[in-house]
């Protein structure tokens, strides 16, 4: 497989953290965030890159963030290499297209996950106790069923290679407090509404996503990545049937093909076949080109 990152090295550039996707490095007060094409299941990075993913990404999440600015502010100062520090200039060719120079906020310890419908592990939760993340849901809702307005499921930010942990929202005022917590809340619902109503016309259902927030200068901004397919469920609208998984746009495609081995989610990572590797760059390629057209 070509045109694919995993990893970056950029001497003389300051290296403070590697995540499940993003390689992280600090530039005075501004922090450089590259893209690369490393994908993660079940909190695990896989062996084999997706390439283009990283690209995928970036672009994605300047587009998204951009559409939400009257919402709530962000943290990309320039996502354009020829705006970076001159420490950067050596490795435009890396930069250019996945990579974000941006302010330096303070992440908050929460995952602020919205729900429209209900799937994944809030379905499992529902049919255990009829309620996600504390939230009591009404009787007899089948597998990715709408819900009747969307739902704040918040979670911790596990260390990487072990699972995020679902949270109340009483859970989430004892982290952050309940002023912060109101204002996350208050955002995080009107970003997926309005991201969900145009994704719609795009035929395109967003069933849940994933955000994040700092504080930069004293003000709560959405940071990291925005409406991804590695954040999101993007499901098409015209085959959505409630009552079974649906085919969709996102990392799905590759969870749905681990849940088929004997894997215990645990690393290390089996290594994915080509057209595995090939079938999820073209779900998450289709999902840029419907969503951002």
């Amino acid at each position: 497989m070509t045109d694919s990152l995993i990893s970056t090295s950029m001497p003389g550039l300051t290296l403070v953290g590697r995540g499940k996707v993003r390689d992280i490095y600090a530039l005075e007060s501004q922090l450089l965030i590259v893209a690369t094409d490393r994908i993660s299941a079940f909190d695990v990075i896989m062996p084999n890159p997706i390439p283009g993913k990283g690209r995928i990404l970036t672009r994605m999440s300047a587009f998204w963030f951009q559409q939400m600015e009257d919402i709530i502010g962000n943290h990309i100062v320039s996502v354009n290499p020829d705006d970076y520090p001159a420490a950067c200039r050596p490795y435009r060719d890396i930069l250019t297209g996945r990579s974000m120079l941006v302010k330096k906020a303070q992440p908050l310890p929460v995952e602020c996950i919205v729900r429209g419908y209900l799937s994944g592990s809030g379905w499992k939760d529902y049919l255990n106790n009829g309620a996600v993340s504390g939230i009591r849901l009404s009787a007899g809702l089948k597998e990715s069923s709408r819900l009747p307005e969307p739902i704040f499921t918040p979670s911790t930010k596990a260390p990487e290679g072990k699972h995020d942990t679902a949270i109340t929202k009483e859970e989430t005022e004892n982290l952050i407090g309940r002023e912060l917590t109101a204002k996350i809340i208050a955002a995080s619902i009107a970003v997926y509404n309005r991201a969900a109503a145009l994704a719609l016309t795009r035929g395109i259902i967003i069933a849940d996503t994933k955000m994040e927030f700092g504080i930069f200068d004293g003000k709560l901004i959405i940071i990291d990545e925005l409406l991804t397919p590695d954040s999101s469920r993007f499901w098409p609208q015209d085959t959505y049937e409630e009552g079974r998984g649906q085919s969709s746009f996102d990392k799905q495609f590759l969870r749905d093909y681990l849940l088929s081995l004997a894997w215990d989610q645990r690393p290390p990572a089996p290594n994915l076949p080509d057209d595995i590797i090939r079938k999820t760059a073209e779900k998450y390629k289709e999902a840029l080109r419907r969503l951002t057209a």
